[in-house]
């Protein structure tokens, strides 16, 4: 079975409600203004969790040379991870990087 969809889309973030545009190297999985991103998605780009909640960006993990945002869902709790994206409003990445570690 395929985990991977790739997924580059615009969209308007559903938490600030800015207009986001592709990122035209990998998929764009979050708002780059605020972070937040949507729990649409079981595997990446498939689009078939019905949960459909926002995911709250409230921490970063190191991944290779670069790092994934943690987020957990507010309306089902789960944890997921994202890559952060090179355009990621380095002040956001910032204020959830001095959250404590889960």
């Amino acid at each position: 079975m395929k985990k991977f969809t790739m997924r580059d889309e615009d969209f308007v973030c559903q938490n600030c409600h800015k207009k986001v545009t592709a990122l035209k190297y990998s998929a764009r999985d979050h708002c780059p203004y605020c972070l937040y991103s949507l729990h649409v998605d079981i595997n990446p780009g498939d689009r078939a969790n019905s949960c459909h909640g926002l995911l709250k960006p409230i921490s970063l993990e190191k991944f290779k040379d670069n790092y994934k945002i943690i987020y957990q869902c507010e309306k089902c709790h789960q944890l997921h991870k994202n890559i952060m994206a090179k355009d990621d409003d380095i002040n956001e990445i910032i204020k959830i990087s001095t959250n404590e570690k889960i």
